[in-house]
């Protein structure tokens, strides 16, 4: 079996930092070093306070005090740590294709291919290349044709080990996985050296029958699979959060006696505003993309329904709030609770929050936004990036506040829009008396209890209410 000693990660993002963060604590004996080219990004990471890192997760500040600096490394310095490596991670963006053919559906791969030249030029001993970036079935083959055309003769072994983590109990996925799944090629005698040496790794602290091993074209397709039927089971919900309203059922009844049938289960069945983060969207759009590729057309059709589906509950939950505060929010404040796509991390990536501000900032709403994580810098970001309006007027209409009891504060309506912990704790009878009469509440996340709310004289309106 071969020997890992060092690692390098490229990407310092939300999948390779706390990976190797965990890793790194788990194996001492191994060196793990993080690099990025983002000089900003590894400042943070090596930040004297480690509550500073750039990626908030709970219990990911203290995986990385233990293990920086005795085994773990963060660098700009890219080179010198493929040089070093005997396994180099690639854990880079591959946002949707923004242009050309596949533009809105497709993984755009040049990130990728831009490290596997990288590892090309630099390497001058064979390694051991995992991906573990979200790639469309067969990026592999693209890597080793990259990698044994444009190197200095070094031999390559190409690995999948797709991240199943939730942002949120990213660190308790890590340390306590379903399962790990390593694709190789387990047919050749260097690919099984290969992938039972990433095994070895895991196998540090996940028990071996939790260790999954397929070939590496099952691996990269089991990983948009996943995504795919989660995201699936968000927008069925959803959609029957909708036929809820009309019909007088109450959604949350509805998906208590459906999750507890055990061929379904409960998971995943909780009526929001809506799915974001980095990987649903992109990877059901990368599956519609391969299979209309294929010719499957009423495959992709079928995954692109839950797209449809997710972005109609977006702009369904915007359209209610015009129609409440009598069909118009001109001029209205609109406190936003939260802004993160999900509780307990700083990651706004296709976050509802930011579909429904552009929406109600469109009918000319003035918004306040609340997130107990998210930077004010990103929140303009995320809304800048849309160029639906200039930066200018989204900084003169959004306004970003440090609590909960600022943003709420004579407003005409709040909308709940992160179920982050601290919102259960707010004394909504304080938060009340402080709005604009009459007051309405929308809670797209189910978070608040129903009665309360009323107690205290809210009109109360929401999605799958």
């Amino acid at each position: 079996m071969t020997q890992i000693k060092n690692i390098c990660c490229i990407g310092a993002g939300y999948v390779g930092g706390p990976t190797m963060a965990v890793i790194a604590q788990k194996c001492p004996e191994i060196n793990v070093t993080v690099v990025d080219i983002n000089e900003e990004r590894i400042k943070a990471w090596n930040d004297e306070d480690v509550e500073n890192i750039p990626i908030y997760e709970p219990g990911l500040s203290n995986v990385v005090k233990e293990a920086r600096d005795r085994n773990l490394f963060f660098s700009t310095d890219v080179d010198a740590a493929i040089d070093k490596a005997d396994m180099i991670f690639i854990s880079v963006n591959t946002p949707t294709k923004t242009y050309g053919i596949g533009k809105g559906m497709a993984a755009d791969l040049k990130y990728i291919e831009l490290c596997a030249r990288q590892i090309a030029r630099v390497s001058k001993t064979d390694k051991i290349v995992v991906e573990k970036s979200t790639l469309p079935v067969r990026t592999a083959e693209a890597l080793k044709n990259i990698l044994d055309n444009t190197g200095n003769g070094v031999n390559y072994q190409i690995l999948s080990n797709p991240e199943f983590l939730a942002e949120g109990t990213a660190v308790d996925d890590l340390m306590n996985p379903d399962r790990v799944l390593i694709g190789g090629d387990i047919d050749t005698t260097e690919g099984k050296k290969a992938v039972d040496a990433l095994v070895d790794v895991y196998a540090h602290w996940v028990p071996r029958e939790k260790l999954l091993t397929t070939n590496v074209w099952s691996s990269e397709l089991s990983k948009l699979t996943a995504n795919a039927f989660l995201a699936q089971r968000v927008s069925s919900i959803n959609a029957m959060s909708e036929l809820c309203e009309k019909t007088g059922a109450d959604v949350n009844e509805v998906s208590k006696a459906v999750g507890m049938d055990s061929r379904i289960g409960s998971k995943f069945l909780k009526s929001s505003v809506g799915f974001g983060g980095s990987c649903f969207q992109k990877d059901i759009l990368n599956l519609v993309y391969i299979s209309k590729s294929f010719g499957l057309h009423e495959v992709a059709d079928y995954w692109e329904q839950v797209i449809l589906m997710n972005d109609h509950q977006k702009r369904r939950f915007a359209a209610k709030i015009v129609q409440t505060l009598f069909n118009t929010v001109s001029g209205k404040k609109i406190a936003l609770l939260g802004w993160a796509f999900k509780k307990d991390t700083n990651d706004t990536r296709e976050s509802a929050a930011i579909y429904v501000a552009d929406y109600l900032l469109n009918e000319q709403a003035e918004i306040v936004v609340y997130d107990p994580k998210v930077k004010t810098e990103q929140i303009y970001a995320d809304l800048d990036y849309l160029n639906t309006r200039s930066s200018e007027e989204n900084r003169a209409r959004v306004t970003v506040v440090d609590g909960a009891y600022k943003a709420t504060k004579d407003a005409h309506a709040i909308a709940v829009l992160t179920e982050w912990d601290e919102f259960k704790e707010l004394d909504w009878q304080k938060i009340y008396e402080g709005m604009l009469k009459p007051a309405f509440l929308f809670d797209g996340r189910r978070l608040l209890d129903r009665k309360t709310k009323e107690n205290i004289g809210f009109e109360f309106y929401a999605i799958g209410s």
